[in-house]
């Protein structure tokens, strides 16, 4: 999973315009980097150029998949992920992005600028390499079925030890015919509630 471009862009103009951005190409050979980052841009801009005022939404191209939040003022984040990449984080911090950005920015600042410095979008274009250290949703989500699996194999071993126990009770000579009888008929007793 690989995030390749996060950027603001000021759809509320044709053509929509960036106004600030960050790239990682360094997964390409040096001589198709610069290429690649213009096709990025190209592709980051006309989506949030035919996005909706208000709309998110996530358009693929071959491997690349570019999600847009289109917000009523005029502002999208943009966000450009290989298609492994989940949909609910990059949505996620397209959001981020516009509401950091707002925050450092006025409306009379941005639409009156072709380019802002915005060295933050550096900083989340490496923290969102690994979606499940940057969502918290993901990140629970990853360990709730981490705690599964241990869950199930906890479950497993008992299981086993509970037919080794029943050997054990057959096979022992210290306990009284009367205890056996005892034991089997909390066994039967038990067994209708099965875990699964």
């Amino acid at each position: 999973m690989k995030v390749y471009f996060v950027g603001v862009i000021r759809s509320d103009v044709k053509p929509a315009a960036v106004l600030s951005k960050a790239v990682d190409v360094s997964s390409f050979s040096f001589f198709q980097r610069t290429s690649i980052q213009d096709f990025l841009t190209f592709f980051a801009s006309t989506v949030a150029e035919r996005t909706r005022p208000g709309q998110r939404q996530g358009v693929d191209e071959n491997n690349y998949t570019a999600y847009v939040y289109n917000r009523s003022d005029g502002l999208a984040g943009a966000v450009v992920t290989d298609s492994e990449y989940p949909s609910r984080v990059a949505l996620s911090l397209a959001g981020k992005i516009l509401d950091e950005f707002s925050t450092k920015y006025t409306r009379d600042i941005w639409t009156s600028s072709q380019s802002l410095p915005f060295p933050l979008l550096d900083k989340l274009l490496v923290d969102y390499q690994t979606p499940s250290q940057a969502d918290t949703i993901m990140n629970v989500q990853q360990e709730l079925d981490e705690t599964k699996v241990v869950l199930h194999k906890t479950i497993e071993s008992v299981l086993e030890r509970g037919e080794r126990l029943d050997n054990l009770v057959e096979k022992s000579n210290m306990l009284s015919d009367q205890s056996k009888m005892f034991y089997k008929t909390a066994k039967k007793t038990n067994s209708c509630c099965s875990i699964m």
